[in-house]
Formats: structure tokens, sequence, C-alpha cells
């Protein structure tokens, strides 16, 4: 299973939502086209699901762990220009699942925030890679996610108690995803590189071991060259669809 093509990209976004599982996974997969963003002056804000209290390579105790990935996360927003970072609260690292109420969070989120654009992990397993962008969480918080752009953020009889709160129904007009099987949407981020592994050094306790910068240039001139692109530049890659 694949995505469709995808779409020409929307010439006048002016909000971007980006949902995922854990604090990284937006610095791993997308923080130079996030850092893009917030070049063409796109209102960028972050929605991460748990606090990685399962993640880190080294000895902080699990109970310090939560606050620390927490600050790290909002650290690494703030090297690529996004200084708006929500957590909830609830679901434990390891164990999500796309059910009701995460798929309510979600769509409370959207319709508080109003973004053109949502970025999101796919929901589409890649059999090819069964570890990183396979996570059961990454896409359970991708079909989530797009559970709560479609039907539950535009829909007003969905969770019906988001309109005593004041958060009237929004459309989200298109969705990136991260991750999923033969992205075709390329963005160069080869100027922006640097932004890149400032956010992923940021992220100290999953990145300490990780020779930060040679893992990027490998992995995104890898996917530059793929997509055809000049010897030398980086590239991120995505799957676009039109959710209007």
């Amino acid at each position: 299973m694949s995505f469709p093509a995808s779409a020409p990209v929307l010439p006048d976004a002016r909000r971007a939502l980006a949902v995922f599982a854990h604090p990284d996974d937006v610095d791993f997969g997308c923080a130079g086209t996030v850092a893009g963003w917030v070049d063409e002056g796109i209102d960028v804000a972050y929605l991460i699901v748990t606090r990685g209290d399962s993640g880190g390579f080294d000895n902080t105790p699990r109970d310090e762990l939560p606050a620390r990935r927490e600050a790290e996360q909002r650290a690494a927003a703030a090297a690529v220009g996004v200084h708006r970072v929500d957590f909830l609260d609830g679901h434990p690292d390891g164990l999500l699942a796309p059910g009701p109420e995460l798929r309510r969070q979600i769509a409370a989120a959207i319709r508080r925030f109003r973004p053109d654009r949502v970025l999101t992990s796919s929901p589409l397993r890649r059999w090819e890679i069964l570890t990183g962008p396979s996570h059961p969480d990454h896409l359970a918080v991708g079909e989530a996610t797009t559970c709560a752009v479609y039907p539950d953020s535009r829909n007003r009889f969905a969770f019906p108690e988001l309109l005593a709160e004041g958060l009237e129904p929004w459309v989200v007009r298109e969705i990136w995803y991260a991750g999923g099987p033969a992205p075709d949407h390329v963005v160069d981020v080869t100027d922006r590189v640097d932004r890149k592994i400032a956010a992923m050094r940021a992220h100290h306790s999953q990145t300490a071991h990780l020779d930060v910068e040679t893992w990027v240039h490998n992995l995104l001139g890898t996917i530059a060259s793929n997509a055809g692109l000049p010897a030398g530049r980086l590239a991120e890659a995505f799957t676009v669809l039109r959710t209007e």
C-alpha cells in the first residue's frame, strides 16, 4: 500500500501545525522543511503527544526524563524558529493507539490553532524499514491525526463538547506525511541544514551518541540524489495531500 501522487503545495498557507508522537520526531524528519516555512512567514506550532519517557541512551533517571525531553524539544523548536510547543498529557510513550481520546485532543488542537496545513507522521507502515518510521507510536499518531483532520475537526457533531469550549469547526486544507512509503514531494533544505543539525543536537538525551552532522548529510544527501537534485544538495521528502 502506498499514497497517491502528491498534490501541488498550497501557495497561500499561513499556519501549519506539526503533530508527532515523541520529542525529536519532527526534528529528525522535518526540521529543515519547518525552518523554510518559518522563513516564508508561515506561523508553525508543534503538538507532541508524549514526553518520550521510554527513550534515551544515557543514565538519566526515568522520572527525570519527561521534563528533560520536553525542554529539549522546546530548545530544538527555537533553533528553527518555532516558539509554540504544546504537549498532551496521559499518553504513555510506546503504547499509543489512535483511539477516540487522542483524536479528540488533536481535533481540539486543530480547532484552537486553525492551521491551513498539518504535518504528521505517516499512518502507513514501510515494510522495508520496520524501525524508525514504522514505530507503532508514529503510525498511531499519523492515523489519529488523519482522523482528526477528517472528519473530526471540521464536523461540529464530532466531539460536541468542543463547541462548549468555544472551539468551532475548522477545515484543514492540506496534510503533509513524513516517513511514509515512496514520498514524492522533495524539499531542498541545503541552505537550512545548520538549523536542522542544531535542532537535532538539542535532543542531547537522544543524539549524544550520534555524529549528527554526518547522519544528516548522508541521509539528506541520499534523498536529494534519488530525487535528481544536483550533487551536494540536501533534501527532506514527504507526501502532500489536499484535504479540502
